[in-house]
């Protein structure tokens, strides 16, 4: 009997959990193109006008997708840049063909080559939190590829700990699907609103944050185990980069809080200005981590800085 109880439980979940599915999509549809890559298909937004010098390429970090970086920081560079924005492979729309392509390495090259399908040559990218070991990857490993790189609360180095029980959980073979298709997305619901309010302090959550930024798209179980595999790999991944961050060479600006609780700069944006040859840091008091809303004024102040000393610098060269 407690058998056929418990499964009969699981059952039920699964289905609710299969028609929050349904309901999540429903209310956060794609809003770009499909891009087909090695490995993965991209969801990719390119919103601004097209002949406007070099474009900006944004890169969300963990837990979220694109529309993280849209709203409201997207849409104002959009005003006068162009703008790829980017589900990373296995958030938001973009899916991949296996969890364990989690790496910024794996990912790097996947959205390397979506941007050369959009017939992409050099773009500066913006990166944030998870995204800042990817954006040090792709200047690794695609130099070519970029023109400059400004990193927002950006993850760089290992640190102590974890990167918390559940997210271990869910990376779990058995136990982590198990947990995943039905309890996740139910459970998620009273919960996300909370989890994105603690990420903003010391700022306030904008009202309408987590529909805005089309959060609940996380909660889907593909989507929640490909976060648990990026972070739970992390810090092996930025353990065997760090030594080639001094083989950076496009201009870097980086701007982080020092009250940040989710990436801590004195661990992370310190050290890694420290080691990159062209690097500017811009450390804020009270600024949390949430950048791309807190402070976006002073962020595309800083990109189109960036922008301005690049293309004197590109024509000089040729």
């Amino acid at each position: 009997m407690i058998v056929m109880s418990v499964v009969t439980a699981l059952v039920l979940l699964v289905l609710v959990t299969q028609a929050g599915v349904v309901a999540v999509q429903r209310a956060f549809p794609p809003q770009g193109r499909m891009i087909e890559v090695e490995g993965a298909v991209l969801h990719v937004v390119d919103i601004g006008p097209r002949e406007a010098g070099l474009p900006i390429v944004m890169l969300h970090g963990a837990s979220s997708n694109l529309e993280a970086m849209r709203r409201p920081l997207g849409d104002l560079l959009a005003k006068n840049h162009r703008v790829i924005l980017i589900d990373r492979p296995g958030h938001g729309w973009s899916t991949r063909a296996r969890r364990q392509d989690s790496t910024p390495q794996v990912q790097a090259r996947m959205i390397d080559e979506a941007l050369r399908k959009l017939g992409i040559d050099r773009a500066v990218f913006v990166v944030h939190s998870w995204s800042g070991a990817l954006g040090a990857r792709i200047a690794l490993d695609h130099p070519a590829r970029v023109a400059g790189l400004v990193m927002l609360a950006p993850v760089t180095h290992p640190w102590r700990g974890g990167v918390g029980r559940y997210n271990e959980l869910i990376a779990t073979p058995v136990i982590g699907p198990l947990l995943a298709y039905t309890i996740t997305l139910p459970l998620g619901y009273f919960v996300t609103e909370a989890g994105a309010r603690n990420v903003f302090l010391p700022q306030t959550m904008p009202d309408g944050f987590v529909q805005d930024s089309a959060t609940p798209l996380l909660l889907r179980p593909r989507e929640f185990i490909a976060n648990a595999y990026d972070l739970v790999t992390l810090k092996e991944s930025v353990a065997a980069q760090v030594a080639r961050y001094g083989e950076i060479k496009a201009p870097v600006t980086i701007i982080a809080g020092e009250p940040d609780k989710t990436v801590k700069t004195g661990i992370h944006a310190r050290p890694f200005a420290a080691l990159v040859p062209n690097a500017k840091l811009i450390v804020l008091p009270d600024l949390g981590h949430m950048v791309q809303n807190a402070v976006p004024d002073l962020v595309k102040t800083e990109i189109e800085t960036m922008i301005g000393n690049i293309v004197p610098a590109q024509a000089a060269a040729d």
